[in-house]
Formats: structure tokens, C-alpha cells, sequence
């Protein structure tokens, strides 16, 4: 098995083409697919494949599609509110549904999925699952525990995703990570999900928990990640280091993590090289280890490259501000 390098680890999650890097290229790219518009909205707000595209059952009034100009935009009223654009919304994925149109939608989540606008302000909402058919910036929180004593220094609590798990099964996970939901706010998030994926109380995260920055990238999803694959996710993902004590240990309170592990960094760092890591998982660990000086310009010679590719400049609106549940 090749191993792979700490960039290569990162070209992987960041693999939608860049335009200064060869803009006569993502010109000629993007022409695979449509943008994703609301009327009364400037923004471009995602990316469909064409073949996407072709394949909705496009509800007449609700949606106009120009195949000229390559864009599906949403035809609510230009002063609808959220929830008239997310019934619109609501409307077309039923019918995809019922149709069985997409394979990705059978991993229906009944959770969703914000969209916001230029100005930061929140458009609407969809159902998860179908987030990557129109390519929309989703936001997450990714939690990386660990422990640090004089006689090893750091080493990494591990997860490793359920076997029987939709996306990515077996594959090495941080220690908790979960999706944003509408109304949700990150440390509300990062609270609930360590404890459903990893039994840390909500006490001991509020204790032990450090805001660490955010990392973002564009992803393109292969067949690991389940139903239809050249699906897009620009990703942000908010990023919390918890250190915890020896005596806390993290423990799977759901079926989506196997096993917990307690690696040294030289394990994780064997690990990573394997391939054996979810790919955005892979690019949160990297991200730790350049903030605990564990990745450094003295022992990485993609240092620079990695470290702009972990935070990526998406194309898209991003949150301002959350909105409340």
C-alpha cells in the first residue's frame, strides 16, 4: 500500500479545483454543473451536478431552470421568509423521494441543513441528507480529546466508526464530530455531540474544552461516502481540543463509534500515512498537530501548503451570525 504524505492527506478532503491555480481549467470545469440560486438573491448559493439536474422532477412555479446559463434557482417570492423557501425546498425532495431518484437520499436524516445569504443572513433550510445534490456550504464541529502527562506527552483518543455505518465505515474518526442543525450554535452542538458519540458529560467538556479556530475545504465525495458520487461539500468545520484526565475515558453512547483508542502521536501520525482516516477528519488532526507544534517548518516541507489548504476561502456566503432555535 502507497503511503501517503500529510498533503496528499489534504488534497483529498480539498479536492475541488482552485481558480488562480489554473483558471482556464475551473472555467472549463464548472461547466459540469448548474449553480444554485434564489430568486431575489445575487449569490451563487451551491453547485448541482448536470446529471443531477436531469434527474429532479423540477415542480413548475416553484423552480425555473436555465440550461443555458447553467443555473436552478428557487422561485419564491423575492420576499419569501425562510420557511416559504424551505417549503418550496421541502416540496422537491419529497417527490425525489418517492420517486427513489437518489441513492444518497435514502440515508434520510429528518435533520436541517441552514443556507445563508450574502449579507450572513439565514435564507432557509433542507433536509440533510440532500445537502450535497446542491453543493451548499454545511458546518459541523470536529473534537479532538487527548492527554498529556511528563511520560508521553500527547497522545490522541481515536475513534473508530461503526462497521455497519452508511459513510465511511471502519475508518478512523476524531474523538467527536457531528453536523449543525438549524438553530443550532457550535459549542451547543460540540456539547451534545461529545456526549452522544463519546459519554463526556457536559460538565467536562464545558471544563476541559478549548475553541480552536475552524478549518474549511471543498470536498468531493467518492463512493465511500455513500450514494451518488461527485457530490460536493464546502465544508467549515469548528474545532475544539479537549483535554481530558487520564481517568476520563471516552466511551461509545451510540452506534456510530465502535471503539475509543488512546494513540501516541507516532500512532496517529502511522495511521494517517495508511489512509486509514475519514478524509475531513484526517485535515482536523493535521490542523492539531500544527497548533501543538507536533507539524512544524522544520519537519514538514509542505508546511505553508497545508496550512492555507486548511482553511480554504470557500466561493460561497458563510454564516455571520447563528440563528436561534
Amino acid at each position: 500500500m502507497m503511503r501517503k504524505t500529510n498533503l496528499q492527506l489534504v488534497e483529498e478532503c480539498d479536492s475541488f479545483p482552485y481558480y488562480d491555480r489554473d483558471p482556464a481549467f475551473y472555467t472549463e470545469h464548472l461547466k459540469k454543473y448548474h449553480a444554485f440560486k434564489i430568486n431575489g438573491c445575487p449569490a451563487i448559493l451551491g453547485y448541482l451536478l448536470n446529471e443531477v439536474v436531469e434527474k429532479f422532477y423540477w415542480i413548475p412555479g416553484d423552480w425555473h431552470v436555465d440550461s443555458a446559463a447553467r443555473t436552478v434557482t428557487l422561485m419564491a417570492a423575492p420576499d419569501a421568509t425562510p420557511q416559504e423557501r424551505s417549503e418550496i425546498m421541502s416540496r422537491l425532495l419529497a417527490e425525489a423521494v418517492r420517486r427513489e431518484t437518489f441513492a444518497v437520499l435514502k440515508g434520510w436524516r429528518h435533520e436541517k441543513y441552514p443556507i445563508y445569504g450574502p449579507g450572513g443572513e439565514f435564507l432557509m433550510d433542507m433536509e440533510r441528507s440532500a445537502s450535497p445534490l446542491f453543493g451548499i456550504v454545511t458546518y459541523g464541529v470536529h473534537m479532538t480529546g487527548y492527554v498529556e502527562d511528563e511520560q508521553h506527552g500527547i497522545r490522541i483518543w481515536v475513534a473508530r466508526r461503526s462497521r455497519t455505518k452508511q459513510t465511511y465505515p471502519g475508518y478512523l474518526d476524531n474523538t467527536a464530530a457531528g453536523g449543525l442543525s438549524t438553530g443550532e450554535h457550535p459549542f451547543q452542538c460540540a456539547i451534545r455531540e461529545a456526549a452522544e458519540e463519546a459519554s463526556i458529560p457536559a460538565d467536562v467538556f464545558r471544563r476541559c474544552a478549548t475553541p480552536a479556530g475552524c478549518v474549511s475545504y471543498f470536498y468531493v465525495r467518492d463512493a465511500r461516502a455513500g450514494g451518488e458520487t461527485g457530490l460536493l461539500q464546502p465544508e467549515v468545520e469548528y474545532v475544539y481540543d479537549i483535554k481530558l484526565d487520564a481517568d476520563q475515558i471516552p466511551k461509545p453512547s451510540d452506534t456510530e463509534v465502535e471503539d475509543f483508542r488512546l494513540w501516541t502521536v507516532d500512532e496517529v501520525k502511522e495511521s494517517l500515512a495508511r489512509g486509514e482516516w475519514k478524509p475531513n477528519c484526517a485535515v482536523v488532526v493535521l490542523d492539531f498537530f500544527i497548533r501543538h507544534g507536533i507539524l512544524t517548518p522544520e519537519n514538514e516541507p509542505d508546511y505553508l501548503e497545508i496550512l492555507s489548504r486548511l482553511h480554504r476561502r470557500l466561493e460561497f456566503p458563510l454564516v455571520t451570525r447563528f440563528v436561534s432555535s
